[in-house]
C-alpha cells in the first residue's frame, strides 16, 4: 500500500493554535473553534513517535457521520465539517490538509464525565468481572465469558482525567457531580445513541461492543461533544467472527497496543517506533473501519 504524508501536528499561518490534545489540535475562533484531527495514535496514555496516515480523517469523518444520524436524538456542537464553509483565512494548501478532518464546533461549558456504555464485557469491564464477579460495582450473572453480550447495556461512567487514566465512578458520585437530573438525562441519552448504533452497524456485520460520549453546555442546553461512534472511542468487532470466551478482533487501535505489549517497553514514554508493517496495516483497519461503519469508501 503506497501511503500519503500523515500529518502529525497541524499548523496554521494565520490561525493561532489554543491547544494540542493526544488527537486532536483545536484553534479558538471566539465563539467556535476550530477542531482539527491530526493523525497521531496514543496507546496506554502515551503519544506514539509515529503518526497513522488517513487515522485522522477518519475519526473526523465518522464522527461527522454519526452527528447528522443522531441529530433526532439530540443536538451537538456541530457547526459545519465542510471546509468550503469555514469562511477562515486559509491558504489552498491548508484547506486541503483539513479537509475530511476538521470541524468548525460551537464552544460550550463540558460536562466532567465520560459517558461509557458497555454492551459487551470486554476491556476493564472484563477484568473487573474476572476479578470480583461483577462489573465495578453492577452485579452480573455468574459464569459470564469474554466477549459475552450483557443482559442489556450498561451505564459505566468515568473521570476526564487530564493525565493518566480515567477511573470509574458510580452513579452516585455522578449525581454528586452534576445534579440528579443531569446524570439521568446523560445516562439516558448515552444508552439511548448506544442502542441505536449497535442496532444500526450489526445489520452491516459489525458489532459495536462499547462506546464513549461527552456532553457539553451550549446556552444552557445539553449537548453531544467531541467525537462519536470512533474507532478511537469504541470497540467494534466484525459479527462474522464473533466467538465470546476470548479477545475479539477489532476495528480499533487495539492491534498497535497487542503489539506494544510485546515489546520491551514499560509504558512510560518515549513509547517505541512502530515498523513500516504495523502502520501499513493500522492504516488498513481504520479505512475498514469507516468502510464497515458508513458503507462509502474514505479514500
Amino acid at each position: 500500500m503506497s501511503l500519503p504524508k500523515a500529518f502529525k501536528e497541524i499548523q496554521l499561518e494565520k490561525i493561532d493554535l489554543f491547544k494540542r490534545g493526544k488527537v486532536r489540535d483545536i484553534f479558538d475562533l471566539g465563539e467556535n473553534m476550530l477542531m482539527v484531527a491530526s493523525d497521531r495514535i496514543s496507546a496506554f496514555d502515551v503519544v506514539l513517535p509515529n503518526a497513522i496516515p488517513y487515522k485522522g480523517a477518519v475519526l473526523n469523518s465518522i464522527s461527522d457521520y454519526w452527528f447528522k444520524k443522531t441529530i433526532g436524538v439530540i443536538k451537538n456542537h456541530i457547526v459545519t465539517s465542510n471546509v468550503e464553509e469555514f469562511d477562515l483565512p486559509l491558504s489552498a494548501e491548508e484547506m486541503e490538509m483539513l479537509q475530511g478532518r476538521s470541524s468548525l464546533v460551537r464552544k460550550g461549558d463540558m460536562i466532567e464525565v465520560e459517558c461509557v456504555v458497555r454492551g459487551y464485557l470486554d476491556g476493564s469491564g472484563w477484568s473487573s468481572y474476572r476479578d470480583t464477579g461483577m462489573l465495578f460495582d453492577i452485579q452480573l450473572p455468574a459464569g459470564l465469558k469474554q466477549g459475552d453480550k450483557l443482559p442489556e447495556p450498561l451505564f459505566t461512567p468515568t473521570t476526564k482525567a487530564t493525565s493518566g487514566h480515567d477511573e470509574y465512578i458510580n452513579f452516585d458520585q455522578v449525581v454528586n457531580q452534576v445534579g440528579k437530573d443531569v446524570a439521568d438525562y446523560i445516562k439516558h441519552k448515552s444508552v439511548e445513541l448506544y442502542n441505536m448504533a449497535h442496532e444500526e452497524v450489526l445489520k452491516k456485520g459489525v458489532i459495536l461492543a462499547d462506546t464513549k460520549f461527552e456532553f457539553t453546555y451550549i446556552d444552557g442546553e445539553i449537548v453531544l461533544a467531541d467525537e462519536i461512534f470512533t474507532p478511537d472511542s469504541s470497540r467494534y468487532w466484525d459479527s462474522a467472527s464473533y466467538r465470546p470466551g476470548g479477545p475479539q478482533p477489532s476495528f480499533d487501535k487495539q492491534y498497535i497496543r497487542d503489539w506494544l505489549s510485546e515489546q520491551d517497553w514499560d509504558k512510560t514514554p518515549p513509547a517505541p517506533q512502530l515498523p513500516p508493517e504495523v502502520i501499513e496495516k493500522s492504516v488498513e483497519k481504520y479505512l475498514e473501519a469507516y468502510k464497515r461503519v458508513t458503507g462509502s469508501s474514505l479514500v
